[in-house]
């Protein structure tokens, strides 16, 4: 790498990650809350002015938890919304680009170390085969990297929104209980923070059971010591529907290169969700148990691994 500075940022609802890539890697990670800032461009001049050092860079990339494709970019969970070329023309950058904050994710799977990553079962996973990724956090990211030459090519996907399916009778009365609430019942509906909640609130009506808790650190936090029923049965439920929709997606997408989870939620419960019932239900596919017992799947305890995959990007010069 030359000499050149790439600024890169990990936006999300509440808080944005900036750090630069030189030739020593990754440096200088800081975070800023959105709230403070009317845009990225004033929150990256502020990054800037207190940490670039007077050297300015002359190439950005930007992870983003929204629907890409066009100039303007609206946040999900966020009131920030932006043009790509006014944020590059404001912070004289030659190049900005945007991607998905979970293909972030996936450029950085080539490029984990051994202690970046918790094994939670399976086979060995098989070279220059398609890798899966996913994880709850505000929402529930999904990607993937499909071999290409030499190469890796993401896949910008919106998986978090598939239409969440039950495995037991128990999950059907959930689903039947949300589907009053929502018009669709995805995945994302249960598996992410507010998911949680809304988990919660569904096992305690059917379990005849007031609602007392209304966030989830409360609610996990109750769950993983056991000193709610409700909130326990939450937990080990949202691992287990987990484990349904990361297999769906390997089978879906032939992951035999390996299904890693990130996001912001299972790090902090890392050994607990190791111990859980996610593994056995993600081989739990009928005649393709055999098939999905042989792919590894692995949490990513690296932390700040979109800051990973955007170094990659920034590198390769495109997204291959």
């Amino acid at each position: 790498m030359t000499s050149e500075v790439s600024l890169v940022a990990d936006i999300g609802g509440t808080h944005v990650r900036f750090a630069l890539v030189s030739e020593d890697g990754v440096v200088r990670p800081e975070t800023y809350r959105c709230a403070d800032y009317p845009g990225p461009a004033e929150a990256a001049k502020a990054y800037l002015a207190e940490h670039s050092g007077g050297t300015a860079p002359v190439r950005g990339a930007f992870a983003v938890a929204s629907v890409l494709g066009n100039d303007r970019v609206e946040l999900t969970n966020s009131p920030w919304a932006f043009s790509v070329e006014e944020t590059s023309r404001d912070l004289g950058l030659a190049r900005l680009e945007m991607i998905n904050d979970f293909t972030a994710i996936a450029l950085a799977v080539p490029h984990l170390e051994p202690d970046h990553l918790m094994t939670i079962g399976g086979g060995t996973a098989r070279d220059r085969h398609t890798i899966a990724v996913l994880g709850p956090g505000t929402g529930l990211g999904v990607s993937a990297l499909v071999p290409c030459g030499s190469s890796w090519y993401p896949l910008e996907a919106e998986g978090g929104h598939v239409t969440m399916a039950a495995a037991n009778a128990r999950e059907a009365a959930i689903l039947e209980w949300l589907r009053q609430r929502f018009d669709h019942v995805s995945a994302e509906r249960l598996l992410s923070g507010q998911g949680l909640v809304n988990l919660y609130q569904a096992l305690s009506a059917l379990s005849g059971h007031q609602a007392v808790y209304s966030t989830p650190d409360v609610i996990t936090s109750h769950g993983l010591d056991g000193s709610c029923p409700i909130c326990r049965e939450t937990v080990e439920t949202f691992f287990a529907m987990l484990g349904t929709v990361a297999g769906n997606l390997a089978l879906t997408v032939g992951a035999l290169g390996g299904v890693y989870l990130a996001g912001g939620i299972l790090p902090r419960m890392a050994q607990q969700f190791r111990r859980s019932g996610f593994r056995a239900r993600f081989e739990a596919h009928g005649r393709f148990q055999p098939y999905l017992a042989a792919v590894p799947t692995s949490l990513i305890v690296h932390p700040l691994p979109a800051f990973v995959g955007l170094a990659a990007l920034v590198r390769s010069g495109d997204k291959s």
